[in-house]
């Protein structure tokens, strides 16, 4: 009998400076596109401070795919 092991890489987590956001909505559009790039588990963006904090699967994506989403 054949068993297949799914392989689990180490969650990521990284905190990005954003620029450009003045608004709820674009912060709202912000944290949509990060939550919708595959291999990114949750992502929280926080207008006042300008930052977003993303987990994600450093085997699905890296930095420089989320800071293009």
């Amino acid at each position: 009998m054949d068993t297949a092991h799914a392989h689990h890489a180490t969650p990521a987590r990284v905190t990005l400076n954003v620029s450009g956001m003045s608004c709820a909505a674009c912060q709202a559009h912000v944290q949509g596109a990060l939550e919708k790039t595959p291999g990114v588990s949750s992502a929280a963006v926080n207008l006042m401070t300008n930052e977003a904090t993303v987990a994600f699967d450093p085997a699905v994506c890296d930095t420089g795919g989320i800071i293009r989403a």
